[in-house]
């Protein structure tokens, strides 16, 4: 690989110069892993917009992790793709700001949506009598207002609160040359973003470990009694709860492989001086980003009504008004 300069200008930052083959394989990876994460969470956004059988409280909040994901999509992974495969940034400071901002909280966002998601099958699968009244669209909203307007306040007062950089400025490190967008490789991000981040985490774990439990309970008081009184009592509602069981498992498992790599890359880095090569951090960053691709295929995929949904938007089209009367669940 040849190094050349972002800028021809004193103090710029160096560019990595790929083989053409080389750089165009990593546009192309980079433009299938966009059009997967705005497509597949239009396609969520849309089946649940159209479809009044699916305005259910667990819905919208698929929903606004759909939308959390598919703004990650549009607007922040055009100009990661660019930086990455470039390593240089060209829009200017301001906007490199900006880029920080909206990929810091759409991160944050679909985070804390998987937080909430996990919190609400926990209270279906542990609590189904007392769920319909505990989880309603009010309380659904409420979690998806903490879930936007957290991740809006954290992310803006330490990007553009002034007082904070100037308290906190033996924490920060300067931009290291021209032409870099790594607003992120400071002390003070490095450690307020692991509890930021793995502490949604552990929540998921630990209702995970309570849902599986439970649900394998249920399953084995079920088959005991359909074994003592030769019938089959309600084993599609335990087929049910394990198939949700199993869907968060999978859902926490990935999240992990996707988000404690960087996660604890940042805060090592923080340690070590910023020792982090530029590639691998971008691989990294990647494949946490690769999670917002992964939501709508865990989530919603994976349940037969939005396969019900998908095809009907397909075949008849979201304008006819006859299809969002339709019983997906039948």
């Amino acid at each position: 690989m040849l190094i050349a300069l972002c800028y021809e200008v004193n103090g710029s930052c160096h560019r990595t110069l790929h083989p053409f083959g080389v750089q165009l394989a990593i546009y192309l990876a980079c433009a299938l892993g966009m059009l997967i994460t705005v497509l597949g969470n239009l396609l969520v956004v849309v089946v649940v917009s159209h479809f009044q059988a699916l305005h259910t409280p667990t819905n919208f909040l698929l929903l606004s992790l759909a939308l959390a994901d598919m703004l990650l999509g549009l607007t922040v992974l055009p100009f990661s793709t660019i930086r990455s495969v470039e390593s240089c940034w060209y829009f200017g400071d301001d906007f490199c700001k900006l880029h920080t901002f909206l990929d810091t909280l759409f991160c944050l966002t679909s985070i804390f949506h998987l937080c909430f998601i996990s919190i609400d099958r926990h209270c279906a699968i542990c609590h189904p009598l007392l769920y319909p009244t505990k989880f309603t669209l009010r309380v659904a909203c409420m979690c998806i207002g903490v879930g936007w307007a957290v991740p809006v306040v954290y992310t803006s007062v330490f990007l553009y609160t002034k007082e904070i950089a100037e308290g906190l400025g033996h924490f920060l490190q300067d931009v290291p040359c021209v032409g870099s967008c790594q607003l992120l490789f400071n002390k003070l991000w490095g450690w307020l973003n692991f509890p930021v981040f793995f502490f949604p985490c552990l929540i998921m774990i630990a209702l995970y470990v309570k849902i599986f439990t439970v649900a394998n309970k249920q399953a084995r008081l079920i088959n005991n009694m359909n074994k003592s009184f030769g019938a089959h009592l309600h084993r599609g509602a335990s087929r049910s709860e394990r198939r949700a069981a199993k869907t968060l498992g999978v859902a926490v498992g990935i999240y992990l492989l996707c988000w404690l790599p960087f996660t604890i890359d940042t805060m090592v880095d923080s340690l070590l001086n910023f020792i982090t090569p530029p590639v691998l951090f971008d691989i990294l960053i990647w494949f946490a980003y690769f999670n917002s691709a992964c939501n709508p295929l865990i989530y919603v995929f994976s349940y037969h009504w939005f396969r019900k949904a998908v095809k009907l938007v397909l075949t008849q089209g979201i304008f006819c008004s006859r299809t969002s009367r339709v019983d997906l669940y039948q």
